[in-house]
Protein backbone atom coordinates (compact mmCIF):
# COMPACT_ATOMS: atom_id res chain seq x y z
CA UNK A 1 0.00 0.00 0.00
CA UNK A 2 1.36 3.13 -0.70
CA UNK A 3 2.06 5.89 1.52
CA UNK A 4 -0.99 8.49 1.79
CA UNK A 5 -3.15 5.75 0.43
CA UNK A 6 -4.61 5.11 3.48
CA UNK A 7 -6.48 8.65 4.03
CA UNK A 8 -8.58 7.46 0.82
CA UNK A 9 -9.65 4.29 2.53
CA UNK A 10 -13.58 3.78 4.25
CA UNK A 11 -13.22 4.40 7.98
CA UNK A 12 -13.78 1.06 8.34
CA UNK A 13 -10.58 -0.64 6.56
CA UNK A 14 -8.81 1.97 7.60
CA UNK A 15 -4.93 1.66 7.95
CA UNK A 16 -3.58 0.95 11.26
CA UNK A 17 0.26 1.96 12.18
CA UNK A 18 2.05 2.47 15.34
CA UNK A 19 3.71 5.79 14.58
CA UNK A 20 0.05 7.35 14.13
CA UNK A 21 -1.15 6.88 17.38
CA UNK A 22 1.05 9.45 18.60
CA UNK A 23 0.20 12.88 18.60
CA UNK A 24 2.33 14.37 14.93
CA UNK A 25 5.13 16.66 15.65
CA UNK A 26 5.92 19.67 15.07
CA UNK A 27 8.34 20.87 12.68
CA UNK A 28 9.36 23.88 15.16
CA UNK A 29 10.04 23.48 18.72
CA UNK A 30 8.14 25.37 21.29
CA UNK A 31 11.73 27.59 21.82
CA UNK A 32 11.95 28.23 17.98
CA UNK A 33 8.00 28.70 18.43
CA UNK A 34 8.72 32.17 20.85
CA UNK A 35 11.27 33.29 18.83
CA UNK A 36 8.85 33.29 15.45
CA UNK A 37 6.58 35.21 17.56
CA UNK A 38 9.02 37.55 18.94
CA UNK A 39 9.99 38.20 15.47
CA UNK A 40 6.62 39.57 14.75
CA UNK A 41 6.24 41.44 18.54
CA UNK A 42 10.13 43.46 17.27
CA UNK A 43 8.02 45.00 14.37
CA UNK A 44 8.40 42.27 11.06
CA UNK A 45 4.94 42.03 9.71
CA UNK A 46 3.22 39.19 10.60
CA UNK A 47 2.93 38.20 6.67
CA UNK A 48 6.88 38.13 6.12
CA UNK A 49 7.61 36.50 9.20
CA UNK A 50 5.24 33.74 8.08
CA UNK A 51 6.69 33.62 4.68
CA UNK A 52 10.31 33.59 6.05
CA UNK A 53 9.25 30.36 8.14
CA UNK A 54 7.13 28.60 5.76
CA UNK A 55 4.24 28.54 8.10
CA UNK A 56 0.77 29.90 7.45
CA UNK A 57 -1.28 33.07 8.97
CA UNK A 58 -3.47 30.81 10.54
CA UNK A 59 -0.89 28.61 12.30
CA UNK A 60 0.87 32.01 13.27
CA UNK A 61 -2.14 33.36 15.26
CA UNK A 62 -2.78 29.64 16.61
CA UNK A 63 0.73 29.84 18.28
CA UNK A 64 -0.06 32.88 19.57
CA UNK A 65 -2.85 32.02 21.29
CA UNK A 66 -0.89 29.21 22.53
CA UNK A 67 2.15 30.84 23.21
CA UNK A 68 1.84 34.60 23.68
CA UNK A 69 3.35 36.27 26.42
CA UNK A 70 5.41 33.08 27.49
CA UNK A 71 8.64 33.55 28.25
CA UNK A 72 11.29 29.72 27.73
CA UNK A 73 11.19 29.25 31.70
CA UNK A 74 7.80 29.97 31.63
CA UNK A 75 7.35 26.99 29.24
CA UNK A 76 9.68 24.78 30.44
CA UNK A 77 8.02 25.28 33.71
CA UNK A 78 4.52 24.55 31.99
CA UNK A 79 5.74 21.56 30.34
CA UNK A 80 6.57 20.01 33.53
CA UNK A 81 3.49 20.44 35.37
CA UNK A 82 1.43 19.12 32.61
CA UNK A 83 3.96 15.60 32.70
CA UNK A 84 3.25 15.84 36.51
CA UNK A 85 -0.54 16.35 35.90
CA UNK A 86 -0.09 13.23 33.46
CA UNK A 87 1.41 11.30 36.18
CA UNK A 88 -0.71 12.02 38.70
CA UNK A 89 -4.04 11.38 37.08
CA UNK A 90 -2.42 7.62 35.44
CA UNK A 91 -2.15 7.19 39.31
CA UNK A 92 -5.27 7.80 40.17
CA UNK A 93 -7.13 6.06 37.70
CA UNK A 94 -4.69 2.96 38.54
CA UNK A 95 -6.25 3.53 42.72
CA UNK A 96 -9.48 3.75 41.45
CA UNK A 97 -9.28 0.48 39.27
CA UNK A 98 -7.61 -1.17 42.12
CA UNK A 99 -10.05 0.24 45.01
CA UNK A 100 -13.09 -0.95 42.75
CA UNK A 101 -11.39 -4.34 42.30
CA UNK A 102 -11.32 -4.60 45.74
CA UNK A 103 -14.88 -3.27 46.79
CA UNK A 104 -16.02 -6.25 44.14
CA UNK A 105 -14.21 -9.14 45.94
CA UNK A 106 -15.34 -7.90 49.57
CA UNK A 107 -18.75 -7.78 48.49
CA UNK A 108 -19.28 -11.12 46.78
CA UNK A 109 -20.10 -13.76 49.72
CA UNK A 110 -17.19 -16.13 49.88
Amino acid sequence: MVSGECARLPRERECYREDWDEMRKSRYSEEQIIGILRLAEAGQTVAEVCRQHGISEGTYYRWKAQYGGLELSQLRRLRQLEDENRRLKQIVADLTLDNTALKDITSKNW
